[in-house]
């Protein structure tokens, strides 16, 4: 009998030690397509259907005990306007570790101090396809000639190590260093991302640093919602070696009225110091129907006044030409899963 009860006691607990190893993954996606009319001020206009960065991701989570767990996230993005790949986790590839210390994540992640800002901000389309928040700029230059040589999350999402703290009282904070590798016998680069939120109630407020090479960008967020209605808005300011500095401002509104919403924003880059009549102006009036929780159709249109020497915004085929307006009226879907 006490053999019995022995093997019985073993048993039962190896049985604890398998559930509290067992991880579970889940799947989960966007699929967002619009068919939309955009142009250029000089150019004809175009009509097509055109894919607003939907991905599908995969994450999982292992409890490993005594409150440390360890995590993964892979995300890839394609085009759902045409099916295209191929499926690589270009979007997202990290692994991580949590507990009551916070989470230490290693990998490849967008800068946290977009969240912070510009994509809070971002509420009608979550800060994709024609009409995403075309003024924002990450601290890396891209090249030389004008302020369309920029690319959103330009600071490396690659070769990451962040440091994520515990949320005190609805405060929390990021920071994370980016190792830009280079050939061997040569220094290697390093991009440096800051983020911090405060969520209490009505009230998110946030704030963003990045610098890479001596350039950097430094962002101030705010967001309310009373009611019906939410407002937000977001100030940022970059300082370049090429192009000096600048100042980027945006603000957007929310008023939502059972399943609709109907948006507005407005943003306002400034000149860059270094580059006369580099100026720029975008906004978005747009309106949602949410047919469930996880399923909208939608409607926008937004127009871009560049300078110029300014070429912000993008149209399928074209090449930022600048001093050239962009406009784009659109009808899309968007599904999550």
């Amino acid at each position: 009998m006490k053999i019995q009860r022995v093997m019985l006691a073993v048993l039962a607990l190896c049985g604890t030690s398998a559930a509290l190893a067992q991880s579970s993954v889940t799947i989960y996606g966007r699929v967002n397509t619009t068919i939309e009319s955009q142009k250029y001020s000089d150019s004809k206009s175009m009509t097509g259907m055109f894919n607003n960065a939907s991905r599908i991701g995969f994450k999982g989570v292992e409890d490993l005990g005594n409150g440390l767990k360890a995590g993964f996230v892979l995300e890839a993005g394609f085009g759902s306007d045409d099916g295209s790949g191929p499926l690589t986790f270009g979007r997202q590839s990290e692994v991580n570790l949590s507990g009551n210390f916070g989470m230490v994540r290693l990998g490849n992640f967008f800068p946290e101090s977009y969240y912070a800002s510009a994509d809070y901000v971002s509420l009608h389309n979550h800060d994709t396809g024609s009409s995403a928040d075309a003024l924002y700029v990450d601290p890396v230059w891209m090249g030389a000639g004008s302020a369309s040589q920029y690319r959103a999350g330009g600071l490396n999402t690659g070769n990451k190590l962040a440091y994520r703290t515990p949320t005190f009282g609805g405060f929390s904070a990021e920071g994370s260093v980016s190792m830009h590798e280079r050939a061997a016998n040569t220094n290697n680069k390093y991009g440096y991302d800051l983020a911090a939120n405060y969520n209490q109630g009505p009230l998110a407020l946030g704030a963003g640093y990045s610098q890479w090479d001596g350039n950097k960008q430094g962002s101030l967020r705010g967001l309310y919602t009373f009611g019906q209605v939410t407002l937000g808005a977001y100030y940022q300011r970059n300082d370049e070696n090429l192009l000096g500095s600048r100042n980027n401002f945006r603000l957007s509104g929310m008023y939502a009225l059972g399943a609709s919403e109907f948006h507005v924003n407005v943003g306002r880059a400034n000149a860059w110091s270094k580059l006369d009549d580099s100026a720029a102006t975008q906004w978005t009036l747009g309106y949602n129907y949410n047919l469930s929780k996880r399923t909208k159709v939608y409607t926008y249109y937004t127009k871009i006044n560049n300078k110029a020497n300014a070429s912000y915004g993008y149209a399928v085929g074209a090449t930022n030409p600048a001093g050239q307006d962009f406009r784009s009226f659109a009808v899309g879907i968007r599904h999550n899963f």
